[in-house]
């Protein structure tokens, strides 16, 4: 993230964070502790349901928002696209589909360009995950913990990046949710959520949804599991503020996030 101070992990209140074990050395090869002994419990939480863009590839900046300057070229030559602050406030709120729809006035035919066009850079472009971020998750994984992705991208896309850079650490998701599915049963739905739940066999206490926008929180509270919020992708105050008041924890940094998904 570019010119932005951290800041330290907050921790709501009445969140569980009072149960970190004892400090054990460094799993070797990854940075993070190690896992305990197996067959006793590792972290808080068994499963963690991540965002993918923004959360765990710098997706944005990369992919996301040049797809849209592109799309205003073709469909609205001349009129200024809003700039990359102000795409992250309109994926905050009131929502990509409703920005498109209602703000830009897309026509049905002008979305099948627009998504043709965004198909075209997801396709082409690579994100980097964040520094830390995989090999974070390859230490929860190898604690016990399992993984999910709920995000706005496609499947095949989210995939294809965790398998193109594991870099040795092997961490694939154990469930994708993205784009692919119908409209109703995406995020901020608690339909992946709860298809989750029923399919990795886990209580609403056992997850954490961990996302850096607005509609994985409000995912979360409808399924009624906790939700964790990211501020290295992007540090707009205005979002910043409400994730902070509205999850168990804000984390500024991975290392941050790794520490409170270890404990």
């Amino acid at each position: 993230m570019q010119g932005v101070a951290p800041k330290a992990m907050r921790v709501h209140p009445g969140s569980r964070t009072d149960t970190r074990p004892p400090q054990q050395e460094p799993s070797p090869g990854t940075g993070y502790d190690a896992p305990p002994e197996r067959g006793t419990r590792a972290t808080r939480y068994r499963c963690l349901i991540l965002d993918h863009d923004d959360t765990a590839v710098d997706g944005t900046r990369r992919v996301h928002y040049p797809a849209h300057v592109r799309t205003m070229e073709v469909l609205r030559p001349g009129q200024t696209p809003v700039d990359l602050d102000t795409w992250f406030r309109r994926n905050f709120e009131p929502g990509i589909m409703h920005f498109l729809l209602d703000e830009v006035g897309l026509t049905p035919e002008e979305m099948a360009v627009e998504h043709r066009i965004w198909q075209e850079y997801t396709s082409r472009e690579i994100p980097q995950f964040y520094p830390g971020f995989l090999e974070a998750l390859a230490a929860y994984k190898a604690a016990g913990g399992q993984i999910a992705v709920v995000s706005h991208s496609e499947k095949d896309v989210i995939l294809g990046h965790y398998r193109g850079a594991g870099n040795g650490h092997g961490v694939v998701p154990d469930l994708v949710f993205g784009w692919d599915f119908e409209a109703h049963k995406r995020k901020p739905s608690p339909y992946p959520v709860l298809q989750i739940l029923t399919q990795l066999h886990l209580d609403p206490r056992d997850v954490l949804v961990v996302d850096d926008l607005k509609p994985g929180v409000l995912m979360a509270r409808a399924a009624g599991v906790d939700a964790a919020a990211v501020g290295w992708g992007h540090d707009i105050p205005s979002i910043r503020e409400f994730m902070q008041q509205a999850c168990v924890a804000y984390f500024a940094t991975v290392p941050e996030f790794a520490e409170f998904i270890l404990r």
